[in-house]
């Protein structure tokens, strides 16, 4: 399958999912709040934005990574505004998120969801996290659940992160990395693919990807449990990384 195949896989599938036609793409036996829950978010916020939660991660970014008021922040691979609207809390008035997503319908529920929980101080834009819509060194902070495992050339997202930081900024980032090598055919298995499983890359290639960039990595936690708990079984975990580029 090519990254053009993949691409058009990926935002047809999640483009069903933001419009209420089919359930997420994994995980189909836990309900939102329950996926939510196991991976790190806590009551509150479930029930705070419950309409921007469609049980899509596997982390909290907003949880685990230092968010700083005032803070400008981009969320990549934004969703229906679930991290968007958490970091959007810790930044508060004087700060601004950003939320990009390809899915043009996830755009419109995003934007709906804002205008619904009245949030002045976000804004999402529709685009591509492989060449984003955002200036260079721009950003604080990013933030990303779960989606650059879906982006077929992830070198491009790293350094398009790298590109949008400002100096010093830091990124946080929470994404399915594979522990063994997946088959061929699991790897062209649609199915797979928009579950976040069959484009992962290994966790020391991931990381490499990211060091390649230009970032100081530092590992801030690895659930393994995830791989029964709701992916099948299949040799994968959620890795909690910070991504820091330097200021000189």
């Amino acid at each position: 399958m090519d990254d053009k195949k993949k691409k058009t896989v990926v935002k047809e599938s999640y483009g069903k999912v933001a419009i209420g036609m089919v359930d997420r793409c994994c995980c189909s036996e836990l309900t939102n709040e329950e996926v939510s829950s196991y991976i790190g978010y806590s009551d509150e916020d479930i029930k705070n934005f419950s309409e921007a939660n469609l049980g899509l991660g596997c982390g909290s970014p907003t949880a685990f990574g230092k968010i700083d008021e005032g803070a400008i922040v981009l969320d990549l691979g934004s969703g229906a505004g679930f991290d968007t609207f958490l970091a959007a809390q810790k930044v508060g008035e004087s700060g601004k998120v950003i939320g990009v997503d390809m899915t043009e319908d996830m755009i419109v529920k995003a934007r709906k969801n804002a205008e619904n929980y009245k949030m002045k101080n976000v804004e999402f834009r529709l685009g591509d996290i492989e060449k984003l819509p955002v200036d260079d060194e721009s950003i604080d902070i990013v933030i990303s659940n779960c989606v650059i495992n879906l982006a077929p050339e992830k070198t491009d997202v790293f350094k398009e992160t790298y590109r949008v930081l400002k100096k010093g900024g830091r990124a946080y980032v929470s994404d399915m990395v594979l522990l063994k090598e997946l088959s061929p055919e699991e790897r062209s298995n649609e199915v797979l693919l928009c579950a976040c499983i069959g484009g992962a890359l290994l966790k020391d290639d991931y990381i490499q990807k990211a060091e390649s960039a230009g970032f100081s990595v530092k590992i801030l936690g690895e659930d393994t449990d995830i791989s029964q708990r709701q992916y099948m079984g299949y040799p994968i975990e959620s890795l909690k990384l910070e991504l820091r580029k330097e200021n000189s």
